[in-house]
Parts: C-alpha cells; structure tokens; sequence
C-alpha cells in the first residue's frame, strides 16, 4: 500500500491496515527477545506485537508526510488565488 496514501487515511481516521490485513495471510518474523520486550513495552495493554508494528509505521508515515508538507511550505514560493 502507497504510504502517503496510508498516511492520509489515518489522518481522515479510515483504518485502511485492519482491512487490507483481514484479508491477508499471517507470518512469522524472528526477533531478538530484547526486541520483543521493547515492542510490548511501546504497546497499551493487550496490544500485539503487529498492532504495536502497524501503530509505528502509521507514526512514520505520518511524520514524512508531515515533514513533506513543511518542506513544501517552506520551499516553494505560492500565488494567491485572486491572482490567478
């Protein structure tokens, strides 16, 4: 999925992940014990360690966004619509 596209969902308040993710088949990743106790440590109560990964990576997202949009702002110079 296209993250800026992700990004915006979030931001509308569509939860695009939990969509995609019904339909999709489930894996296993391996990772250092220390990892899994950071990721639980980073999640609410009851929060799994993909819901925790999925929050993250919606965080990310957000904040290139974000950061693009500033960019943008910052950097490009905008004519006023009644100039036009």
């Amino acid at each position: 999925m296209n993250r800026l596209y992700a990004a915006m969902a979030t931001i509308m308040g569509h939860n695009v992940h939990s969509q995609t993710c019904m339909r999709s088949a489930m894996t296993t990743i391996s990772l250092h014990k220390e990892t899994k106790e950071m990721l639980r440590k980073l999640g609410s109560n009851g929060q799994t360690c993909d819901e925790v990964i999925r929050e993250l990576m919606e965080r990310a997202a957000i904040k290139e966004l974000d950061e693009k949009w500033n960019r943008i702002l910052k950097d490009e110079k905008f004519i006023p619509l009644d100039v036009l």
